[in-house]
Parts: C-alpha cells; structure tokens; sequence
C-alpha cells in the first residue's frame, strides 16, 4: 500500500469507528447530532401512521348474538362452522363494547358457509401449476333490531394460496385462520363500520 493509500485507509477506518460513550472525536459529535433527530423523526413519523379507532357502534345498541352458522359447503371441514361463529363471538366482544347475550339482542348475525373450492390457480396450457388456492364464502346475515334499514344480507369470501407441493390437511388449519380472520374482519366492518 502507498504512503496516500494508507493515509485514506486510516483516515476512513476512523470514520466508521464505532463511537463509545467516552468519544469526543468530531466525526461520532457529528453523527450523534445528525442521525439522533433523524431517527426520532422517521420513528414518529412510523407511529402516526396508524391509528387504532374503536368500532361506531349506534349508542342505543348493546348487546349481540351470533346464531350458530350452518355448513353447506361440500367437503368443508365439518367444525368449520363452529370455528367461525366462535371467532366472530369472540372478535365483536373484544374489540366493541356490546355485550354477548343468548336470546333476544340489538344486533344478531346468522348465516351459513356456502363455499370451499381447492383449485389450481391459473394454470397454462402445458404447464403444471405452482400453487393451489383455497376460497371460502360465507353468507351473513346482519339484523339490526334497532335500525331495521341498516340490516342487511350478503356474501364474504377470502382465498389462500398454497404450493402443489403440499397437502391441503397439512396446511388447512393455517389457511382456514388466514382465511376467517380477513372475512371476520370483513364482517365487522361492514356491521359496525359501515365500510
């Protein structure tokens, strides 16, 4: 190494020498005073980006019922049903303030799961596909005893997508989460949301 090589050498060894409590050099001052506020800017900026905003439900509605769901869907799995009407209870009680009641309530869901199809997800002429997809649909009823005009009747599918190279019932419990969280999220919305 040359005398102006091994000058430049140390001269950028030092500056990327970790600064320790006790330095005083320049260079550590320096980056203290620039990336300290820089970082705070970019972790504040992070934090108010999202912002928890808790259900509108109408203040004259306090409590809920979820009738158990029906299952029509073909070779669904048979406590699929149970497992979404479990969740949706538990997920309305949690993140509103109504409260669950056996029998006679504000607002009531019901409804069946209509829908599970496994298929192969675009597949090409002469080609194998990559991955399947799995897609259910369930159908929610939503009356409002209430506000009997902000009741209402529809359909909520979600898919996940899963590679060729793995059995459905290794996979199905994940999917099956994947795939009621977003259709329960989907529901609450449009129940309490208005979305």
């Amino acid at each position: 190494m040359e005398e102006g090589e091994k000058k430049l050498h140390l001269s950028l060894e030092f500056q990327n020498a970790p600064c320790t409590g006790k330095s005083s050099s320049m260079i550590c001052r320096l980056r203290q005073v620039l990336f300290l506020p820089a970082g705070l800017l970019i972790m504040l900026s992070f934090t108010s980006c999202y912002k928890f905003t808790p259900a509108k439900v109408e203040t004259t509605i306090s409590s809920f019922y979820v009738e158990p769901f029906k299952l029509t869907a073909y070779s669904a799995p048979a406590t699929l049903n149970q497992t979404f009407t479990e969740a949706l209870k538990d997920k309305i009680a949690r993140e509103s303030r109504l409260k669950f009641v056996d029998g006679e309530s504000d607002v009531e869901f019901e409804g069946t799961i209509q829908s599970w199809v496994v298929a192969p997800i675009a597949p090409q002429p002469n080609e194998q596909t990559a991955f399947n997809r799995l897609t259910i649909i369930i159908n929610v009823i939503y009356t409002n005893h209430q506000d009997p005009k902000a009741s209402w009747n529809r359909n909520f599918s979600h898919f996940a997508d899963f590679g060729t190279d793995q059995d459905l019932l290794s996979v199905q419990d994940e999917l099956i989460d994947i795939i009621l969280k977003q259709i329960m999220e989907d529901v609450f919305n449009q129940a309490f949301n208005n979305w």
